[in-house]
């Protein structure tokens, strides 16, 4: 398993799905699973997708810039950051964000997020 592969693709797939239906986000988080969102930690998944979902804009278009990833602990984690821009609907200029997760396996071979934190880059 390459986990550099394996980040583009859990990137690819959490902002596609974000930008398309932040509800379907549910199943990449579990109970255990903590948010911080500018500063505001969240706790399991029900909490995190009805943040997500009641973020004060229905559209948006992420742009990733760079994603980096390690290896994390010997249960097989990964930690994945992000960094890029944020398109509004309705707004001119993009906002520049960082996202980390904290990827960790699951039995059925695939990953779930266990951290997630985000903040928006202001200049």
């Amino acid at each position: 398993m390459d986990p550099d592969a394996v980040a583009k693709a859990f990137v690819e797939h959490y902002y596609s799905t974000f930008d398309a239906n932040r509800s379907g986000l549910a199943n990449l988080y579990q109970e255990g699973s903590m948010l911080t969102f500018e500063g505001q930690k969240i706790m399991g998944s029900p909490n995190i997708v009805a943040k997500l979902t009641s973020l004060p804009f229905q559209q948006c278009q992420h742009q990733i810039t760079t994603v980096d990833c390690q290896p994390s602990g010997p249960a097989g984690g990964m930690l994945v950051f992000v960094s890029g821009n944020l398109q509004l609907a309705g707004e001119q200029h993009a906002l520049k964000f960082s996202q980390m997760f904290h990827l960790m396996p699951t039995p059925q071979g695939s990953f779930y997020v266990l951290n997630d934190i985000f903040r928006l880059n202001y200049a």
